[in-house]
């Protein structure tokens, strides 16, 4: 069988919370006036209390709502593919999954955040949400979700990538999104990056600072993020604990889980199931997050309290960090221009309970169209990350004669990014560096935090 399914009563009824069963608790959320601890009051301003509440919970199991366990039907539960064409073509005695989030409306594995996070807004009384995007999956997945609950949604799109995938803010236009291009003149936070730079390719941190600025001045609004958050990653456990019911299917269990990882959602929801169970059972797995050498946080960044917006609105997270004021290149997985790493992988990070690599983004294409072609899915470009990964994993195993079981997340199509892949084809996708220089100033920029 290459192909493994769970009928609709395989759908989880509850999330995974991984924060239960952790050796050592979280570091806490810091207030950037105080340095103390955060309270459920501060963050009130930007998300509605039922988010908040998950965003500190400790309950191992977290029920989904029915009218968002209604909504995911439109997709999941999401297949398992057995790589089988992949397999014979590298000629590897690894057994390759791969977990496929690219069936959900939006393409990726955002919607399983986006859906809950825009009922429980609604649920509050919230009728508009502001989010930001990098390539846009995320701002579709919430333009989508918005649509199904009736509530209205703006999206600051980084610029590069505004600019780079027009078919992506079309979608949440579609969807009757309203999309921005960040920074902008909308904000005192994008109008002062454009004074000190009118042509700023934009990144994430600028953009969170623009939406967080507009949520926190109406009581009807409020803001929604795609990754990094506890709650986000606690909403896409979906992927994993589907994914341990379908190994159990095929008869398998993995030796080495990977994803691809920028703020920390995909990587989180398809891997924190299993180390759950490691932690709980001790049923050991490698796992991997994989990075864009451009933007290398969990390889390169520092583990510190930071804040997650550029602008400075937020409060402080310890996460392997690149600096606030970091802009990484513009290269084409705007999904993994983030300039922090989600702060639950990086403390698993901190723990030794995962590992990272970095790579470029021309061997992620080179690996992305030999998985199209072996495969016949078109992997979306931050995906490409952990295609090349577990093209590695299993070559490995090839040159070692040791068969392993590799599972990875596929966490969306490429079908909006054919630019980037027209561009490979021509020989124009280089591989991009950070600037050293621009590095030691925002490593050097960071908060003063006693710990």
């Amino acid at each position: 069988m290459m192909r493994y399914l769970l009928d609709e009563s395989g759908l989880p009824k509850a999330w995974y919370n991984i924060a239960a069963d952790l050796p050592q608790p979280l570091p806490p959320v810091l207030h950037p006036g105080t340095m103390e601890p955060i309270g459920p009051d501060d963050l009130a301003p930007l998300f509605p209390l039922a988010l908040i509440m998950q965003e500190v919970s400790t309950d191992r199991e977290v029920e989904v709502p029915d009218p968002v366990r209604e909504a995911y039907r439109l997709w999941r539960p999401t297949p398992l593919h057995r790589a089988r064409r992949l397999e014979q073509a590298l000629r590897t005695p690894a057994k390759i999954y791969y977990k496929y989030e690219g069936v959900s409306p939006a393409g990726s594995h955002k919607p399983n955040t986006a859906v809950p996070q825009a009922f429980y807004n609604k649920d509050a009384g919230i009728t508009r949400l502001m989010t930001e995007t990098g390539a846009g999956q995320w701002g579709s997945s919430l333009a989508f979700a918005g649509a199904l609950f009736g509530v209205s949604v703006e999206v600051f799109m980084v610029r590069v990538s505004y600019d780079q995938k027009p078919y992506r803010r079309a979608l949440m236009e579609t969807y009757g999104a309203r999309c921005v291009p960040s920074p902008s003149s909308e904000t005192a936070s994008g109008r002062a990056v454009l004074a000190e730079r009118p042509d700023h390719p934009g990144s994430l941190g600028i953009a969170i600072s623009e939406a967080v600025e507009i949520a926190a001045q109406r009581d009807d609004t409020k803001y929604a993020l795609g990754s990094v958050l506890n709650h986000v990653l606690l909403h896409q456990t979906v992927i994993g604990l589907e994914a341990i019911a379908q190994l159990e299917n095929a008869g398998d269990y993995p030796d080495v889980v990977i994803g691809c990882a920028g703020g920390g959602s995909n990587f989180a929801g398809l891997a924190f199931p299993f180390i759950g169970r490691q932690l709980r059972n001790g049923d050991r797995v490698r796992v991997v997050a994989v990075e864009p050498a451009a933007c290398p946080s969990l390889t390169r960044g520092r583990y510190a309290y930071d804040f997650g917006d550029t602008g400075h609105l937020t409060p402080l997270v310890k996460m392997h960090t690149l600096g606030s004021r970091f802009t990484p290149p513009g290269f084409h997985a705007g999904g993994l221009r983030y300039h922090g790493m989600s702060p639950m992988v990086s403390h698993l990070a901190a723990l030794g309970l995962i590992e990272a690599r970095a790579y470029h983004q021309t061997p992620c294409f080179e690996a992305g169209v030999q998985f199209a072609r072996t495969e016949g899915i078109v992997p979306a470009p931050e995906a490409n990350h952990a295609v090349r990964a577990a093209i590695d994993e299993a070559t490995r195993c090839r040159e070692e004669g040791t068969s392993r079981t590799i599972l990875f997340n596929l966490s969306g199509h490429g079908h909006f990014d054919m630019q980037a892949y027209t561009d490979y084809f021509a020989g124009r996708l280089q591989d991009m560096d950070y600037d050293e220089e621009e590095l030691a100033t925002a490593l050097a920029g960071l908060p003063a935090v006693r710990e």
